[in-house]
């Protein structure tokens, strides 16, 4: 098991297994974020959060549409069981505590893209000798850089005067969600040969 995606190939280059897995997952992720962003907005926007929300729909798009042109895809027998416990984690989840319907939607909607966004960071994989100009370099590094802008109004929202009341149920949701997203991410890397375990 390694920390760091590889080996590359004479390009230096991450192996086409690698980066199928790596971009299914975050594909299956970013996907989701988009669809639940769309559905749970309002025809009318009349909050700021809203207003952010809808912007955020066009940012995991663009970040899905980027992996599907620059991934080096090969079969992934697995990708059939995997992605149906992906989609399962990722399903709505509004933080019951919070009586509005709308906002309890969008709670539980920020704690799922928070723990993506802050969680999954597939750009700290890459070996300091990977191809700098390779595409799924520069995908992986972008996405980096845009959770980076997404992580913010995430954390904008939960923050907020809206949730004040309701912080204990909103933390508990947020620290929930990371633990199965990161075991997620542990599970979809293990299987590529990779580990998120610090070694001693």
């Amino acid at each position: 098991m390694s920390a760091f995606f590889g080996p590359l190939d004479p390009e230096r280059r991450v192996p086409p297994r690698q980066q199928t897995r790596i971009a299914a997952f975050l594909i299956s992720a970013h996907g989701a974020l988009a669809r639940q962003y769309a559905f749970a907005l309002p025809a009318k926007l009349d909050s700021a959060w809203q207003t952010e929300m809808n912007a955020q729909v066009f940012r995991e798009t663009e970040i899905v549409s980027l992996l599907l042109r620059a991934t080096s895809w090969v079969p992934d027998l697995a990708l059939g069981y995997m992605g149906a416990c992906w989609e399962a984690a990722w399903l709505p989840a509004p933080v019951e505590a919070i009586p509005d319907p709308a906002l309890a939607t969008a709670a539980g909607l920020a704690t799922l893209a928070h723990a993506v966004h802050a969680g999954i960071r597939p750009a700290a994989l890459l070996p300091v000798d990977a191809n700098a100009n390779d595409p799924f370099v520069m995908a992986l590094r972008r996405i980096e850089f845009e959770s980076g802008r997404l992580l913010q109004a995430q954390i904008l929202l939960l923050k907020g005067a809206d949730l004040a009341p309701f912080r204990d149920a909103v933390s508990a949701t947020l620290e929930r969600r990371h633990t199965e997203i990161g075991k997620l991410w542990g599970d979809a890397l293990a299987g590529i040969g990779i580990t998120t375990v610090p070694a001693e």
